[in-house]
């Protein structure tokens, strides 16, 4: 099967399950509303419209950006968490109705009238998971600074302490665009770091949004002595490797793909590619054994790898710090169950033998602008080397 079929067939599963979910909510909710009442009509067609804005607005970025794409793209987005809500409490409904056919436990001023019932829990729904993805929406352009501090027991030519600052999956387009991203660059420049090392997912997908933006120009405001380094994420990979590369290297920044770098003769950093590269059309990435022959272990060495997986086979390699994003932990409540299921770490900090590990929850969101359980973060990193 090549790569555009199997593209297909993933995108019509995802489909697929996108419409099956959206038909279960509607009918849900359709029933709720009595059979004479003047909202159905409009609930009818308007549900659907609004389900189907996430769709059309990124097929419409694709044609014509403007700011009819970025009304639907926006709504869109926002509709895909208030889904998620939606869909949950529906389920917890339908499982507590199951329950009660077999078991019943509800009092009898909710069985009395179901109408009434019904429409109690369409209105409220609505209320709770409005104020959910608002929550979440403030949440998600309100990026924290946080601060690590860890040592490593390696002598550092010149330097104590390291002040790093650590981004990864800034997901720049149209949904975090200049006015969120300008916030970021201010709180990073009052940090004064020493280096910005950016673990992967930088861009969101398509290049098109940020060009339109100029976001270049608030990318240049990142600055440190020691330089702006990042590898490349899977995101970067699915709008096109050669073109994320040739826009963040104009703008300053040191694209470190499947190499190593030595900083002011005192550490190592090495860039490793996306894991996805080979799956997304590349070639496969090169192994972290033969980047590790490129650097001397007597320095300590700081390995940035988008994905955070195989920690223990960088641990036993002779990583001293692996920088990795990726996960957003999950990015909406529950989800971080499934994170949690897929990687070592979901997110924060952990540690393997000798070496250290962080995965960031990241600064930008993908998919809604909505994060509910975590919040988005800015890494302070500061890394005190000696050899006691």
């Amino acid at each position: 099967m090549n790569r555009s079929i199997a593209f297909l067939v993933f995108f019509s599963i995802v489909l697929g399950i996108y419409f099956l979910v959206n038909l279960y909510i509607y009918w849900r909710g359709l029933q709720a509303l009595p059979t004479g009442s003047a909202l159905r009509p409009w609930y009818q067609w308007g549900f659907w419209v609004v389900a189907g804005m996430f769709i059309l607005g990124r097929t419409l970025e694709k044609v014509s950006l403007g700011l009819a794409s970025d009304v639907f793209v926006w709504a869109g987005s926002l509709w895909l968490a208030a889904m998620l809500y939606f869909f949950l409490l529906v389920v917890l409904i339908d499982m507590l109705r199951l329950i009660h056919h077999f078991i019943p436990f509800f009092p009898g001023w909710i069985t009395a009238n179901m109408e009434k019932t019904r429409l109690f829990l369409l209105w409220g729904s609505l209320v709770l998971v409005g104020f959910v993805v608002l929550g979440g929406f403030i949440n998600a352009r309100n990026p924290r600074v946080k601060t690590l501090e860890i040592h490593i027991p390696k002598k550092a030519e010149g330097i104590n302490t390291l002040q790093a600052v650590v981004m990864s999956d800034i997901h720049l387009g149209t949904l975090v665009g200049n006015r969120l991203f300008n916030r970021v660059a201010e709180k990073v420049k009052a940090l004064s770091p020493d280096i910005i090392l950016l673990p992967g997912d930088i861009l969101d997908e398509d290049l098109q949004p940020v060009l339109r933006q100029n976001i270049g120009n608030t990318l240049r405001q990142l600055r440190a002595p020691m330089g702006v380094f990042a590898v490349m994420g899977n995101h970067e990979h699915i709008g096109g490797a050669s073109k994320a590369v040739e826009y963040l290297e104009s703008h300053g920044i040191t694209m470190l793909q499947d190499s190593v770098v030595k900083i002011k003769n005192s550490f190592f950093l090495v860039g490793r590619e996306d894991h996805d590269k080979a799956r997304l059309g590349g070639n496969p990435r090169a192994s972290l054994d033969s980047l590790m022959k490129l650097v001397d272990p007597d320095f300590p060495i700081i390995l940035m790898d988008h994905q955070p997986f195989h920690l223990e086979e960088s641990a036993l390699l002779g990583v001293d710090l692996q920088l990795s994003g990726h996960t957003h932990h999950g990015q909406l409540w529950p989800l971080q169950l499934l994170t949690k299921a897929r990687y070592t770490i979901s997110r924060g900090y952990g540690k393997f033998g000798d070496m250290h590990a962080y995965v960031s929850n990241g600064v930008g969101t993908w998919g809604p602008p909505v994060r509910v359980g975590n919040r988005p973060e800015i890494l302070h990193l500061l890394i005190h080397f000696n050899e006691e």
